[in-house]
């Protein structure tokens, strides 16, 4: 699996994947998905270890290259990644919650 729509994410989820957000911090604190966990591109080589590999992941960015781009090294090295087609600009157009750093209404950017 490489690329899912927000409704294959979103069943993925329900099913108990993993959200991973790549952007960077400014990104992250602007706005995202209630239940992703942060793990920023920049520091994706020394922090890979904490994800899980027994667990499916959803990886997403701002419109979907740096997240594919993950999602293709993460699968080649063994975890099971899909990349959410359309990013944080998809998830926000589909309705799907965005909250900002103090967790009120935020903006993917």
């Amino acid at each position: 699996m490489s690329d899912v729509t927000v409704a294959e994410a979103l069943q993925l989820l329900a099913d108990g994947a993993l959200l991973i957000d790549v952007r960077e911090q400014d990104e992250w604190d602007a706005g995202h998905a209630p239940q992703a966990r942060h793990l920023p591109l920049s520091a994706l080589n020394q922090r890979a270890g904490e994800l899980p590999r027994d667990r499916q992941l959803v990886c997403v960015c701002h419109i979907g290259g740096r997240s594919a781009m993950v999602t293709r090294a993460l699968n080649q090295a063994g975890w099971q990644v899909a990349n959410l087609e359309g990013g944080m600009q998809a998830w926000q157009l589909s309705g799907q919650p965005v909250v900002d750093a103090d967790g009120n209404p935020g903006e993917a950017r």
